[in-house]
């Protein structure tokens, strides 16, 4: 847990550095600072008929502990890579854990690691990666019965093909987890017809049949790369009309 003091002096520090003549909005750093002090000073509990103080941390699911845990110590998953021994990799991480008792960072080092969605494996000094799911997850796609927009579910389709196409960095992956999504498809009761003819407008769009027809490395390649230098905000999905 999170000092209190720390996290107030965290906080003083943050709000100096973002704040404009020592305000935040119409709030001076001192006030914001003191309504912290309060927040904290008065997170109190009863158990077993007795009631207890929080004196260390915040109170669970409070927005402002979560926003004060960022603060002292911005929360994130990071992924790295490096020609240094194993050895030297974790002297390093292990004397950054001792500069703070109240940070301790978890560390695997693996030539196979799960990353949020990916899965990265380095296969003789080369990275490959592919979609990863949890073993629990269910081939759960919006079902072709909800009451939806026509256009919503060919979109479903070209969605999933965009993720796999830029996770999947090699054909062969692809075509595996092309399999998966058909298959979460039919689940889903998407027909046949419906599922090859929106693959089929999906690679044509990109000038790239040829990937969906003969699987041909080098044209997913060039799409997998494309793909994958493209900013989200500019995906252009078009709407299709209903087969």
């Amino acid at each position: 847990m999170i000092p209190k003091g720390g996290a107030l002096d965290a906080s003083y520090r943050f709000c100096v550095k973002h704040g404009k003549h020592r305000k935040i909005g119409n709030l001076t750093v001192n006030t914001i600072i003191r309504l912290a002090c309060l927040i904290l000073d008065t997170n109190c509990f009863v158990f077993d008929n007795k009631y207890y103080k929080q004196i260390r941390g915040g109170a669970m699911r409070s927005p402002f502990t979560m926003t004060s845990a960022n603060i002292y110590i911005y929360i994130d998953d990071i992924f790295v890579t490096s020609n240094e021994s194993i050895d030297n990799i974790k002297a390093l991480l292990d004397r950054d854990n001792d500069k703070d008792p109240n940070i301790r960072i978890n560390y695997t080092i693996n030539e196979s690691i799960e990353f949020l969605d990916v899965l990265i494996e380095n296969i003789q000094g080369q990275l490959r990666t592919s979609v990863f799911r949890k073993p629990t997850a269910e081939p759960y796609i919006l079902p072709h019965t909800s009451n939806h927009p026509r256009h919503i579910h060919s979109n479903t389709i070209d969605t999933v093909l965009l993720r796999a196409i830029r996770l999947c960095s090699d054909v062969e992956t692809f075509d595996q987890e092309r399999l998966n999504i058909e298959i979460a498809l039919l689940l889903n009761e998407y027909s046949p017809k419906f599922i090859s003819h929106h693959f089929k407008q999906f690679f044509k769009k990109y000038n790239a049949s040829s990937i969906y027809q003969h699987s041909h490395a080098d044209m997913y390649k060039q799409l997998h790369l494309q793909l994958l230098n493209e900013s989200s905000p500019d995906d252009q999905v078009p709407h299709h009309s209903e087969q």
